[in-house]
């Protein structure tokens, strides 16, 4: 089975052309599966039925998160699809098997003027208080991913243009605009830092190498503990407050689809409940008929 994971994996990498995130994700949870296999006395994808990957996801996965058994299962299905492929299996064990239904939570976001506070609370003087400002402005102002964030080089930016050039999943490229506020802020930034070479990483960390997801994180989080005794936030939440706060604004759907790089409008879609909910307050404070 460990062949199997390795060779799947490497399809994904070379092939596929996913995200180390990504690879690193499927194989941890495939690597879960091949120690369940050996505990069971199976050792091969050839001896795997759908009763097996049920009682996989049963027995070991009591208490977990349905959206993370959903993924489990996910990769558990790409997986024997890709040996289907390889001429190993005739059907897929792991298709007979229901995801688990998934939780329909909203997207936490802040609010204005808590991300103004956030943006704010790094400073403006100093080369590391200077980077984590441009790092919050630009994750604010663009609404990308961690992962294209840390992906960016000095050429993948066009401050005077005011757009940025980004590699998001499955290697697509795409232009983002970048807010006048995010312009001035990596500005400042580069001019700190000597104004760097084109092939130089955009965001850097004390030693001079390329700014980590782990680090961007953790940036995001101190910086927030400084203004807001709040839950944990995430660099993500800045994605869904960017999306949300363009919904309110009037944005279309399909634009905020293109922005935020998504392959279907569907992924979009869940901001509408956000938005949904601010109308109808809106609506319960203005609305003569809506008051008791």
């Amino acid at each position: 089975m460990k062949a199997a994971i390795e060779q799947f994996t490497r399809y994904l990498e070379n092939e596929r052309n996913s995200s180390p995130h990504t690879v690193a994700a499927y194989r941890s949870d495939l690597e879960q599966f091949a120690r369940f296999l050996e505990g069971e006395g199976l050792s091969t994808p050839e001896q795997v039925d759908h009763l097996v990957v049920r009682r996989y996801l049963a027995q070991r996965h009591k208490g977990l998160a349905k959206s993370s058994a959903g993924r489990k299962l996910s990769a558990l299905r790409a997986l024997f699809r890709f040996l289907m492929r390889e001429g190993r299996l005739e059907k897929n064990p792991a298709e007979l098997v229901a995801p688990p239904k998934k939780e329909k939570r909203l997207p936490f976001h802040l609010n204005i003027d808590q991300v103004t506070a956030l943006v704010d609370a790094p400073g403006v003087t100093g080369l590391l208080p200077l980077r984590d400002r441009a790092v919050l402005e630009t994750l604010y102002s663009c609404g990308i991913r961690v992962s294209e964030l840390t992906g960016m080089d000095v050429a993948h930016l066009d401050l005077e243009g005011g757009l940025a050039r980004v590699l998001g999943k499955g290697g697509k490229e795409r232009l983002v605009p970048v807010g006048s506020y995010a312009r001035q802020a990596l500005k400042e930034y580069l001019e700190e830092r000597g104004n760097p070479p084109p092939d130089r990483p955009l965001f850097v960390n004390v030693r001079g190498g390329r700014l980590t997801r782990r680090s961007v994180a953790r940036i995001v989080d101190a910086h927030m503990l400084l203004i807001s005794a709040m839950r944990k936030v995430s660099p993500h939440t800045l994605r869904h407050t960017f999306a949300t706060h363009l919904l309110e604004g009037g944005a279309d759907l399909r634009a905020i689809q293109e922005l935020l790089g998504h392959a279907s409008l569907s992924t979009t879609q869940k901001y509408t409940h956000v938005s949904i909910d601010r109308l109808m307050e809106v609506y319960d404070k203005a609305h003569p008929k809506a008051r008791s």
